[in-house]
């Protein structure tokens, strides 16, 4: 089943779809031995960091053949593509799906850039993300300010022909200072004026009601990624730390499975609504 399907379909099913990212072949091995064991659908989730960190080709046929090697049902896509050469050449190299980040640019010049990824996704038949409004990425100071307005996304979305967007409600990229409060009265809102899948960035840290609360109300695919790193290099430290092992293949494992354990927990939380 195409990414875009599976996606309207668990939107109609109120469950979501969680999207995780890897950066290394432990990090895969990890999220997918969670999904085969829950016999459940994950996206493969790779950035520009973690593709310049293991090579294109190589990125992809890590995934692909993983996939393949856990029998999981999967799809490969490009997170936070920040320009139309990124997303031409991940569609080149048979992503399932491309996310085109124009979200800190006005909002004509993300309907433009959104646009010509749509046009140029479509020959592929590609999915394709777009994000409006502000979810902080790393760094960047946390708000209110540039929550995603239902009329602006009402109309992104008919100008661009977009797939799937990912909304501002709350969330914020890394962890939280304080616990966030996603605003699910203004997500029902979005989600009343738009079809295209709306999209959770910034899903780690955020509590499991309210994950489950934003899928009852439109949020389809969850994406995680911060909770992933930090519970593999947490583990990689205490376990160096307290022993002079240096066969990384008696180490590594360690860390692994406690990323199996986490993705383990977050295949359940979206499953169902709240």
């Amino acid at each position: 089943m195409k990414l875009k399907e599976k996606l309207q379909l668990f939107t109609e099913q109120k469950r979501g779809l969680l999207a995780t990212n890897f950066y290394n072949v432990e990090t895969l091995h990890g999220v997918l031995q969670a999904a085969a064991n829950l016999n459940e659908p994950i996206i493969l989730q790779l950035t520009k960091s973690s593709i310049d960190y293991m090579g294109l080709d190589t990125a992809v046929k890590l995934g692909r053949s993983g996939l393949e090697q856990f029998g999981v049902e999967g799809w490969i896509h490009l997170d936070h593509g920040g320009s139309v050469e990124l997303a031409q050449q991940c569609l080149d190299a048979g992503f399932d799906s491309v996310m085109i980040d124009g979200s800190e640019l006005p909002f004509e010049e993300n309907i433009k850039i959104t646009q010509e990824v749509v046009k140029r996704a479509e020959k592929y038949g590609a999915h394709v993300e777009a994000e409006l409004g502000y979810v902080a990425k790393l760094g960047q100071s946390h708000g209110t300010q540039g929550f995603t307005q239902p009329e602006e996304a009402k109309s992104f979305v008919e100008a661009t022909g977009v797939d799937a967007l990912a909304v501002a409600i709350g969330t914020a990229h890394g962890f939280y200072k304080e616990e966030p409060n996603l605003d699910i009265e203004l997500l029902k809102r979005i989600a009343a004026v738009t079809p295209a899948t709306l999209v959770l960035h910034g899903s780690s840290g955020v509590p499991g009601a309210q994950v489950q609360e934003a899928i009852s109300n439109g949020i389809c695919k969850v994406n995680l990624a911060t909770e992933i790193k930090n519970i593999f290099m947490q583990t990689l430290k205490e376990v160096l730390i307290s022993n002079e092992e240096i066969d990384l293949r008696k180490v590594f494992p360690q860390a692994t499975n406690k990323i199996t354990a986490l993705v383990s927990g977050k295949l359940e939380m979206v499953k169902n609504g709240k």
